[in-house]
């Protein structure tokens, strides 16, 4: 069965009604940080499971609830990534990174790996058995396979900067276990997509 996954980052404390809108049917939602007001997790977690990391100007109490990095699997019901699938010693489950991981047994579906994009990443997604690199921190949408994996940058859905267009995503997950994504402006601007799989 198809899923769709939906990706939104840079909200910089702004929930736009077109997003909120345009994540509904969403399964799972990503948010790669610069959340701004935890207030937004929480309407987001009105529509779906949500898995966030903190941004670059994510303080305070955003900071302190959330993890720099995020393993998500985009097969499970909400996400989580199986404890048996993780090495002890890892941290918490919010804490656990990519290169934690243990290839027995198998996820239920592609492991998304999910940061705000800030820093360079500390691991090798194919390695990794990643097959989803999620960023933020550019405002500028990207989708992009490179060797295998699919990097996704869902733009901007907060205020206006540089006169780019606000954004999100959506990523789906395809019966044979492929992932397609899509960038899905809010009000305007551009369309980008991509695939993998």
């Amino acid at each position: 069965m198809s899923r769709n996954i939906g990706v939104i980052s840079d909200t910089h404390g702004l929930l736009r009604p077109a997003a909120v809108a345009a994540l509904q049917g969403s399964g799972l939602i990503l948010h790669a940080g610069d959340v701004g007001d935890l207030r937004i997790l929480a309407e987001l977690g009105r529509i779906a499971p949500v898995h966030a990391v903190y941004g670059n100007t994510d303080w305070g109490e955003v900071r302190g609830s959330l993890p720099r990095t995020r393993l998500v699997d985009l097969g499970a019901r909400d996400g989580r990534v199986a404890e048996s699938a993780v090495r002890e010693g890892a941290g918490s489950c919010a804490d656990r990174s990519a290169h934690a991981l243990n290839p027995v047994p198998t996820p239920a579906g592609p492991l998304a790996y999910v940061h705000h994009g800030d820093r360079e990443l500390d691991l090798d997604p194919p390695a990794a058995g990643i097959a989803l690199v999620v960023s933020g921190h550019t405002h500028r949408p990207l989708v992009e396979e490179r060797g295998g994996v699919l990097y996704l940058n869902p733009g901007s859905a907060g205020p206006g900067r540089s006169g780019l267009p606000a954004t999100i995503a959506r990523v789906m997950l395809t019966d044979d276990g492929g992932l397609r994504a899509e960038i899905v402006p809010l009000g305007g601007g551009g369309r980008g997509s991509g695939s993998r799989g």
